[in-house]
């Protein structure tokens, strides 16, 4: 497996699974199925039973029908979901239910941080002979470092992960309420077929924008919560639509489940662009009209006839297990990436796990070798740019706003590479034993020795994954392009992926062009034109040169100059120089072109910083392409600044 790790380290995770298997049994890769009546039989009245929540699953439905089951429906099933003012109320009805002997459902317990304390108290408050043996409490919960070690200690936990797999999706779906409801899923007559078809083509949405997560960043940019709720709700409001009007108003059952019922969970600007897109496949005519219509290129997946409920169950039964990138528009290289990222995040996992011990006149082994990688990365930081000589070699000009980004640049990249300077010297010092190691400094050492960039760093930072030895020589390479820039004056082409704060480059793009031209700066826009080169010697006349990125999702055709399909195995590919081209917001033409956005990092999110700008957005840039927009969508295709290696 070592072997492995360097060559292929996409398959490491089903080599880790093969062994777990052949050396201790089948039962140690397969999660128990979830049974709430067996984790009820474990609890008593002074024992809480906790939900530890996944994204996509919702217990509550399973739990509220347990609870009818077991006569404790209605007046006896008290639930609260947890926030700002809900705790007294939620405190209350404990004391009530304790006594009376009901039960209690507290929602989302990691929402009330400030509350926990207390809820710790009444739990510890519990004894056999105040509290009813019937009552029994209830808590849903995502994972927290502030929930309450006694309450997780005295507690049954029980979790229920969502399905994994488009087949077992659409089975749950078709298993749960309300579609195995036979007056639900009969509840359209002499429109049966509309309903049934569109049924099956919502539940395949589901199914599909649950399984998307699976991909990362390239599936959706942020990792939405979508549950059995978003279906319900959906489900309901199809059938009321499918019953209330003779021609079936697409727009708007589209527009209520994909922007209001899904797309509400939705924060992120691209991925409502991405559920929009995944749902105007379903919900069109020709699922209705079409006996099999097609949900994948290759007829594997379709919306099957109209028919009683078990013909659907009987379909479903015998779809593939498993199912390949193309159900969901993606390319054959996004299995790869998913593996490459389950292997890094099984890394990531383990050396959580390990002890780190440094400084203190122990270990002279590791002390040496942080010393020598102290040193080694103070040699490769050059000295701190003058700030004074570049202000004055590049005054603020009227005509020039480049002048202010190269300043601004160096004030910021000073900043960072102090910090990392004085914690590097700080480390030496205190493995010499001349200052107190600290717990930051703690911190600094254990990241350096397993080769990962210091959380110290990361917070005066540009966005970036590399690893430690790549991201000194990246930090290097940055601050290489801006002495260039000092010495030999603005460069023909700039290299976007090495600016800190790229968006300040581009409004000095737009800002010159305004000035020049006296056009207010909020009615221009940057166009794009793709150059058939790597490399330039001359500037525009208007505009920039950049170069520096990469696509993935893609690839740049340099005959055809447009989007192409990824070659196999091959999952970036470098893009040519563009020309960035100030013009007027009106005069920008988006046909034939696909938006693509470009981001910082292949992490694709990012947090609102305080200048009112992502901390990984950059831009959208149009690129040219032959095929549809929807089709790169559905890929998942992006810019990228910068890599992870």
């Amino acid at each position: 497996m070592t072997c492995l790790r360097c060559i292929r380290p996409d398959k490491v995770v089903q080599a880790i699974t093969n062994f777990v298997e052949e050396k201790l049994g089948r039962h140690f890769i397969e999660p128990p199925p979830f049974n709430i009546a067996t984790c009820y039989t474990d609890s008593s009245p002074i024992m809480p039973l906790i939900f530890v929540l996944s994204p996509g699953a919702d217990p509550m439905a399973a739990l509220l029908k347990f609870a009818d089951d077991k006569g404790f429906g209605g007046s006896k099933f008290n639930a609260i979901s947890l926030g700002q003012g809900q705790g007294p109320i939620a405190k209350k009805m404990i004391e009530v239910a304790a006594e009376e002997g009901s039960w209690v459902a507290l929602q989302n317990v990691h929402l009330a941080v400030s509350w926990m304390p207390q809820l710790e108290k009444i739990c510890e408050d519990f004894t056999p002979d105040k509290v009813n043996p019937n009552f029994r409490l209830w808590l849903t919960s995502y994972p927290s470092p502030k929930f309450p070690v006694t309450v997780l200690q005295n507690s049954v936990k029980m979790t229920n992960e969502p399905p994994t797999g488009l087949k077992a999706n659409l089975y749950q779906s078709f298993t749960s309420d309300p579609v195995c409801d036979p007056k639900f899923f009969e509840g359209c007559p002499e429109k049966e077929v509309r309903f049934e078809k569109l049924l099956f083509s919502l539940c395949f949405f589901h199914a599909i924008v649950q399984e998307r997560k699976k991909f990362g960043p390239i599936g959706w940019n942020i990792q939405y919560g979508f549950n059995e709720s978003d279906l319900r709700i959906s489900l309901q409001q199809l059938q009321l639509f499918v019953n209330e009007y003779e021609h079936i108003p697409l727009k708007a059952i589209t527009y209520l489940t994909g922007e209001c019922n899904y797309g509400g969970r939705v924060t992120d600007d691209w991925d409502r662009r991405c559920i929009m897109t995944i749902l105007r496949q379903y919900y069109i005519e020709d699922v209705v009209h079409d006996n099999k219509y097609k949900f994948s290129p290759s007829g594997t997946y379709y919306a099957p006839p109209s028919g009683p409920y078990d013909s659907f169950l009987s379909f479903i039964k015998n779809l593939p297990s498993s199912q390949l990138p193309e159900v969901f528009g993606m390319h054959d290289n996004v299995d790869i990436s998913r593996e490459l990222q389950g292997t890094k995040q099984l890394f990531e996992d383990l050396l959580v796990t390990q002890v780190q011990t440094s400084g203190g006149g122990g270990g002279s082994d590791s002390e040496t070798t942080l010393n020598e990688i102290a040193s080694d990365i103070l040699t490769k930081i050059p000295a701190s740019f003058d700030i004074e000589e570049a202000v004055e070699k590049y005054p603020v000009k009227y005509e020039e706003s480049m002048n202010t980004v190269i300043v601004q640049e160096m004030e910021r990249f000073n900043r960072l590479c102090d910090v990392i300077k004085l914690s590097l010297v700080n480390l030496q010092k205190a493995i010499k034993g001349l200052v107190v190691m600290s717990d930051s400094l703690e911190k600094v050492a254990g990241s350096l020795m397993i080769g990962k960039v210091p959380d110290l760093w990361s917070g005066h930072s540009y966005p970036s994954l590399k690893p430690l030895g790549s991201y000194v020589n990246d930090l290097v390479a940055r601050l290489k392009f801006l002495q260039d820039w000092f010495e030999n004056d603005k460069p023909p082409c700039f290299w976007v992926s090495g600016f800190y704060f790229t968006q300040a480059f581009l409004t000095g793009v737009k800002q010159n062009y305004a000035r020049k031209y006296t056009i207010p700066i909020d009615r221009l826009d940057l166009d794009f034109e793709m150059l058939p080169c790597d490399e330039i010697d001359t500037s525009p006349e208007d505009g920039a040169y950049i170069t520096g990125l990469f696509v993935e999702g893609a690839r740049w055709d340099k005959k055809k100059m447009a989007l192409a399909e990824s070659l196999p195995k091959i999952l970036y590919d470098t893009m040519p120089v563009i020309w960035l081209k100030p013009a007027l917001k009106l005069e920008i033409s988006t046909e034939g072109r696909y938006v693509s956005p470009v981001y910082k990092t292949s992490a694709r999110q990012g947090q609102l910083s305080t200048t009112g700008h992502s901390t990984n957005f950059v831009l959208a840039i149009n690129v040219p392409t032959i095929k549809p927009q929807k089709h790169w969508v559905l890929r998942g295709t992006c810019l990228l600044c910068s890599l992870d290696d």
